[in-house]
């Protein structure tokens, strides 16, 4: 079943299921023969209608011979590891209160024992740090299925980290897809924006940076602003953040070529006073770094999605370029000057890698450099970036924009070659003759003289002299799958020098060409007007296939015609493509509408669908909580408390954000609305049903962490017997506790929430005492008991 001919729920249904190595199919003659490997006998045996993936594709290692992205010498062994199982790597939080004592058991405990168990002829590999990434945090594995049925050190090994995941103290991801994030040289108080971040495993990785050095009860000064295009996959990417907890991130739904940008206008909303604009420490959201992993063809992981083989083709990647140039540029304009950018893909094509990038410093001139990074990272294996490649067409070899059809320049455009020269710009002599005999030969790959054109896809003929680009493309870094035993990646390194050019048309850059300032000189080509984008399916940086929802065909149509998302003032908002934006109220002022309707008068922000983000400011509700708690002063507390619904008297959850998160959705406000938030803060309080208390709001488990080293009351320390007896239990009696202490002090509690924290030494304490390695718990003080508020997966884990 080809991709076009797929509906949209079987593509939802194929993109969920891609890590599969089997698929259902009828009997397939072609297939019987390409495909069966002989560890496979048992599973086809047992059920013959199941039949392996192809693990091959004749057009696919024609195009990659030619472009030449391994030396011939090394093919046979790059083809036998992309045929061959990927490792499973994953990744310590090192923001976890626990990172160390995991980082301990993995080294003394399972690296020895599954050495040890390999050591008897079984096929069991060591696991292994990844000796690239900083501080040991990411490590690899190699084990089959069969080893994790049947391996007892295995199969606890597996149940180990499949806790440690659910959990969030590790996170398992692709040894590849944790390169990008290293290169941003992300600070603590850095604002970042990963522009395609689900499923979110990477803005997980730039999370745990910027908290990774912060203090016990304290809060990075940046955030991470995590984007998507599609619905569903924001909703993947908040499920996979949630377990970080914390209150410096946000996530919004927006096409990345279009994010808005959020400006203060002055002018906007009649009512804002002008000392609430002068408060504000940020009148415009630019970032210190910006991640731009692109969606692309997605072959650099065949490993882990061999589907891939079946209905890889050359123009899945040409389909992809103008997008993939859109998505960056408009990561550079919101980019802070002095700031970084990178630009990765888990593509192998040139035409999605070297090419955007090549197309990139020309658009910019000279207020961008693209980076060398040879020297960080020095044990991770990459290779240089390709200065020579070619472009496929329709079976058809070109090697500059002069040797593409007159129908085909739609698809093609001069972006895609080396010097990024339009027909315009090509010598004089010998044109016209070129371009008459291109169109003399049609665009159906068959030639008169051969020149330009190839008969067979697997025997291309032998073309004019290549281009090659002037720009030193050498800096980018590509890793193969046999360097190092991985898959395929491209990254680039960018660092904005100063504002970008105010025009933005597609334009070439001429070698030797400049301007009177040394930037290179820009010139406008014919616009292009649609690409065939029948043949383009996107994939995420895991491998992932994109919704149809992720971009229609519209949007590919639109590749060349890209002024406005080109914008490189920040300033000017992208109007078009937003069908869920709500009119002003009626009324005609400004602000959100009150409507009702099946919900009870809910209040309508700018986005349908989106609850609105309202700072909670009831002071007596506020007031309650801090007497309750007892929460110092120090604590920035005031402003920082968020709902997500208007009915004051029934809110359900608080969340808390910090400084830095703050100061962006105030911006964002006055701005109206530009950014469309699907998730935002930490969940720190929620109201607990029915009960009869001073402070209905009780503490969460997610906000514990952050709150306990601020709050001087409701908090009782027990025992590690009495403590484990509220972990087995869930809820003690008080004249079931051990400790008669600890019951004495429970029983005086006042009704309502408590923090119970874990006295690990039973020793004297005559204040509360939290430092980094305090282990507590969030409980409920009832009429005779102390129940605990933990969710049965932490409960597992502290057990």
């Amino acid at each position: 079943m080809g991709g076009r001919g797929r509906s949209r729920t079987q593509r939802k249904h194929f993109a969920q299921s891609r890590e599969n190595n089997w698929k259902y199919t009828k009997n397939d003659p072609e297939q019987q023969q390409n495909g069966t490997a002989d560890n496979n006998n048992n599973r086809e045996n047992s059920n013959p209608s199941w039949k392996p993936f192809v693990t091959q594709n004749i057009a696919f290692e024609e195009y990659y011979k030619e472009q030449g992205i391994v030396p011939p010498e090394e093919w046979n062994t790059f083809m036998d590891c992309l045929r061959s199982e990927l490792p499973a790597a994953f990744r310590i939080n090192s923001s976890s209160q626990c990172y160390l004592e995991i980082q301990a058991k993995l080294e003394n405990d399972f690296m020895k024992s599954l050495q040890e168990e390999g050591t008897d002829g079984s096929e069991v590999v060591a696991i292994r740090p990844l000796p690239w990434y900083p501080e040991n945090l990411a490590w690899q594995s190699t084990f089959s299925r069969k080893q994790l049925r049947k391996n007892k050190i295995l199969e606890r090994f597996h149940k180990f980290l499949k806790l440690q995941n659910e959990i969030g103290n590790i996170t398992r991801q692709e040894a590849v897809s944790m390169v990008p994030p290293l290169f941003l040289d992300v600070r603590p108080d850095d604002f970042i924006l990963d522009m395609c971040a689900a499923p979110g495993s990477k803005t997980f990785q730039l999370l745990e940076m910027i908290h990774h050095s912060a203090e016990l009860g304290s809060l990075p000064g940046g955030m991470v602003l995590a984007n998507d295009v599609d619905v569903q996959r924001c909703n993947l990417l908040i499920h996979q953040t949630k377990r970080m907890s914390t209150a410096n991130l946000m996530v919004t739904n927006h096409e990345a070529q279009h994010f808005p940008s959020c400006h203060l206008n002055r002018t906007y909303g009649e009512g804002s006073e002008p000392q609430e604009v002068k408060e504000l420490d940020i009148d415009q959201l630019l970032f210190d770094r910006v991640l731009c992993d692109v969606p692309c063809s997605g072959d650099g992981t065949l490993r882990k999605a061999p589907d891939i083989w079946r209905r890889w083709n050359a123009g899945m990647g040409n389909g992809l370029h103008g997008l993939q140039v859109q998505i960056a540029m408009r990561g550079l304009s919101l980019l802070k000057v002095g700031g970084r950018m990178v630009y990765s893909t888990c593509s192998m094509n040139p035409i999605e890698n070297e090419a955007v990038v090549a197309e990139i410093l020309r658009r910019c001139g000279g207020s961008v450099e693209l980076i060398d990074v040879s020297s960080e990272l020095p044990q991770l294996v990459r290779r240089p970036g390709l200065k020579k490649w070619k472009v496929q067409d329709k079976g058809m070899w070109l090697t500059s924009y002069n040797e593409v059809h007159d129908s085909r320049r739609a698809a093609v455009v001069p972006g895609m070659f080396p010097s990024g020269k339009g027909y315009v710009d090509a010598p004089e002599h010998g044109d016209d003759a070129r371009r008459s005999q291109l169109r003399d030969n049609g665009s159906n790959g068959h030639s008169q003289n051969g020149v330009g054109m190839v008969q067979d896809p697997a025997t291309p003929t032998t073309i004019l002299d290549e281009e090659a680009s002037t720009l030193p493309l050498e800096r980018c870094m590509r890793i193969v799958p046999h360097d190092q035993n991985s898959g395929a990646f491209f990254i680039a390194v960018f660092h904005k020098l100063s504002p970008l050019p105010v025009t933005q048309k597609k334009h070439c850059y001429q070698p030797g060409k400049t301007t009177s300032t040394g930037n290179f000189q820009a010139q406008s080509l014919p616009k292009v007007k649609d690409i065939n984008a029948n043949e383009v399916e996107q994939v995420d940086s895991v491998g992932n296939q994109l919704s149809e929802v992720t971009m229609g065909d519209a949007d590919i149509i639109e590749n060349g015609n890209d002024e406005a998302t080109l914008d490189t003032d920040p300033s000017k908002i992208v109007e078009e493509k937003r069908p869920e934006l709500i009119k002003p109220s009626s009324d005609g002022k400004a602000g959100p509408e009150l409507v009702t309707g099946s919900r009870k008068l809910q209040m309508r922000g700018r986005w349908r669908g989106i609850d609105p983000i309202l700072f909670y400011h009831e002071e007596a509700a506020v007031g309650q909580i801090k007497a309750f708690y007892g929460i110092k002063e120090s604590f920035p507390f005031k402003g920082h408390l968020i709902v997500r619904n208007t009915d004051i008297d029934h809110v359900k959850r608080v969340y808390y954000v910090s400084k830095s998160v703050k100061e962006v959705l105030e911006l964002n406000f006055l701005a109206g609305e530009q950014l469309k938030i699907a998730a935002v803060g930490l969940k720190m309080f929620e109201r607990q049903k029915d009960v009869s208390t001073e402070c209905v709001f009780r503490i969460t488990s997610e906000g514990v962490p952050l709150l306990l080293p601020h709050i001087t009351k409701k908090i009782v320390y027990a025992s590690p017997v009495d403590f484990k007896l509220l972990l087995q239990y869930k809820s003690i009696k008080f004249g079931d506790f051990v400790d008669a202490e600890f019951r004495e002090k429970a029983s005086k509690l006042q009704f309502g929430c408590c923090a119970v924290i874990l006295n690990k030494d039973n020793k004297t304490l005559s204040e509360p005492q939290v430092d980094a390695s305090t282990i507590a718990i969030g409980c409920w003080r009832g009429r005779n008991s102390i129940t605990v508020m933990v969710i049965a997966l932490d409960i597992q884990e502290l057990l």
